[in-house]
């Protein structure tokens, strides 16, 4: 996130890394990067480096969504531990969970500082890169353990889609970008009303077709990717969890048919084409509904909200006229 979250204070993060993970902190160093976390760089006397990540929960389901994370996170260190090299883990806390709670509306966890090349979201990847990151994917997919959180088909806040499409012709209430939201899904509802009725018979086709369950990242994408000399790492296993193999390939898949082929050379699975299409357009969906949610809600312009604006604006009007 670009702004600071407004009631947690950097003394207040170094407490918690001392009290929690025994790390006493020199400096503290806010991070403007990713979107959905707040980071810190924390650094010790003696010049090692740790990341912070302060992840907020949802007000109504703090609980539910404090038990996923941990989950994740225990997943993220199962793998490491199983030898899977490229995973970076969060490290114990002294208590031993590796996520901590920091107050009722946050959750903290602690990373070794990886010395690289962090990449960045929409960053193209050439062909080599895509067939390494074929290759990692084939190797989590073939790790089998207990306690995977299982990551369904649904889409993250389908009412707030449905709710927004049958409300665009009144008005909205929230902040600075609640009614130009409104305007452009007013102008644009009939594209996405149809592209819901795609992703619904999508979703049945994906349910219905047998495809195995593997562990899967859920965002391999550029900007959860650090370059690290010769290798890539993968970052922010927040979302970690049993799906489709497809939940992490179509992202990274070409027309020309390299990756797919490299994929079912590897793992002796075949790529399915409409769980590609499904989950190329639920991320798209999936992103349009938070981000109405946000828009519906109380907000003010920040570096975030421009940000999401141009999301909204950017999916919205590439949405197919069929």
């Amino acid at each position: 996130m670009h702004g600071r979250p407004a009631d947690i204070s950097d003394a207040r993060v170094a407490a918690a890394l001392l009290e929690e993970w025994a790390l006493a902190a020199a400096g503290l160093e806010y991070l403007p990067v990713g979107f959905g976390g707040y980071h810190w760089l924390a650094t010790e006397s003696a010049g090692r480096r740790w990341f912070v990540t302060l992840s907020e929960l949802d007000a109504a389901g703090g609980e539910r969504a404090f038990a996923d994370l941990a989950a994740a996170m225990r997943t993220a260190a199962g793998l490491a531990a199983a030898g899977v090299g490229f995973v970076v883990a969060p490290l114990p806390s002294e208590a031993g969970p590796a996520v901590v709670r920091l107050g009722p509306r946050y959750a903290m966890a602690l990373f070794p500082y990886c010395n690289g090349v962090p990449g960045r979201w929409g960053e193209p990847l050439t062909g080599s890169d895509r067939l390494t990151l074929i290759t990692m994917l084939a190797e989590l997919h073939g790790v089998s353990m207990d306690g995977v959180p299982v990551r369904g088909l649904d889409l993250a806040n389908r009412e707030v889609l449905d709710l927004s499409l049958r409300e665009r012709g009144s008005a909205w209430a929230g902040g600075p970008y609640s009614e130009p939201a409104r305007d452009l899904l007013d102008s644009r509802g009939p594209q996405l009303a149809r592209e819901l009725e795609r992703f619904d018979a999508l979703t049945a086709e994906v349910a219905g077709d047998g495809r195995p369950l593997v562990i899967t990242h859920g965002e391999p994408h550029p900007g959860n990717l650090v370059r690290a000399a010769d290798r890539f790492l993968l970052v922010d296993w927040d979302t970690v969890g049993l799906a489709p193999p497809e939940r992490d390939l179509w992202s990274i898949l070409t027309a020309s048919g390299a990756e797919a082929a490299r994929y079912a050379e590897l793992t002796g699975r075949s790529v399915s084409a409409a769980a590609i299409e499904f989950y190329r357009l639920r991320w798209a969906l999936d992103d349009i509904s938070l981000i109405l949610a946000e828009f519906r809600s109380p907000h003010s312009r920040t570096a975030d909200t421009d940000v999401s604006w141009a999301a909204f604006r950017s999916y919205l009007e590439a949405l197919p006229s069929r």
